[in-house]
């Protein structure tokens, strides 16, 4: 699909992540895939582009935290727990989220260990927030006892998730809200968002042919049964109670100053 009157030339970026950075900091592209929250940090540091409401990834993200064995979530108070790849991660972000809202975990007594810098030059983290020796791997160190745990997708042989009930957790929540957490959307540069509808569209055509007439990948046709329709929705309002709540972890984990609300960080479609 292809908006009406309009051309699109895709550039392959591999791993996707690296498209965030080179937006970021370069503003290479006129339309771009991004992380949500790293979204929300350019568009606190004035980077001019804007967010249209496509969310192309979602995740379950009780299970992103991984440790030797199950444990209470309380028991990482204190310790140090590693970050894959940035602070502002998105789904480092909801995944402490989690610890806090859902287990009441005090997040501002853990430090945080990030193995990467953040997309966002001119971000700051808080105190709380190291950086991983060079050469050193967030599995390993894990193992090896050095960390409590570890949240993203890290891959090392023999850990699993400290939350012993999280894929039924998270998919308990997503049947009961029909709605489950967005990852990745689409932002255009400003001095463009006068396509922004007709980008929309194309977007929202494809995906709906996708849900409509294909066989659904695993975790989408999962999360279609837990919702009870379309398990891809794009727009705002479908959205806007996932949206919030990743803005509020965002401001609590002073990942953002200050709160900005749905609607003005969205362009009009």
């Amino acid at each position: 699909m292809v908006p009406a009157g309009h051309t699109f030339r895709f550039e392959e970026v591999s791993p996707i992540t690296k498209a965030f950075r080179i937006m970021c900091r370069e503003l290479a592209y006129d339309v771009a895939e991004m992380a949500a929250t790293t979204y929300l940090v350019a568009r606190e540091h004035g980077k001019p582009f804007t967010a249209l409401p496509i969310f192309l990834t979602r995740g379950f993200h009780h299970k992103a935290v991984l440790a030797r064995e199950p444990a209470d979530p309380k028991s990482l108070e204190g310790k140090r727990v590693g970050v894959n790849r940035g602070y502002t991660v998105t789904t480092g972000v909801w995944a402490r989220g989690i610890l806090a809202t859902r287990h009441d975990v005090d997040l501002d007594s853990i430090t945080w260990v990030r193995s990467d810098v953040e997309h966002v030059a001119e971000y700051e983290p808080p105190p709380n927030v190291e950086d991983l020796e060079p050469g050193r791997d967030l599995g390993e160190a894990v193992v090896a006892g050095e960390l409590a745990a570890v949240v993203g997708d890290v891959k090392t042989p023999g850990l699993v998730p400290l939350l012993a009930d999280a894929q039924e957790a998270a998919e308990r929540e997503a049947r009961e809200r029909r709605a489950w957490p967005v990852n990745h959307l689409v932002v255009m540069r400003d001095e463009l968002l006068e396509h922004a509808p007709a980008v929309f569209d194309a977007f929202e055509r494809a995906k709906d042919l996708y849900v409509e007439t294909a066989e659904l990948e695993p975790l989408h046709a999962r999360a279609r049964d837990l919702v009870g329709g379309d398990p891809l929705p794009y727009g705002v309002e479908p959205n806007r109670v996932v949206i919030e709540e990743l803005i509020d972890h965002a401001v609590a984990q002073r990942i953002l100053r200050r709160r900005r609300s749905v609607d003005e960080l969205f362009a009009p479609v």
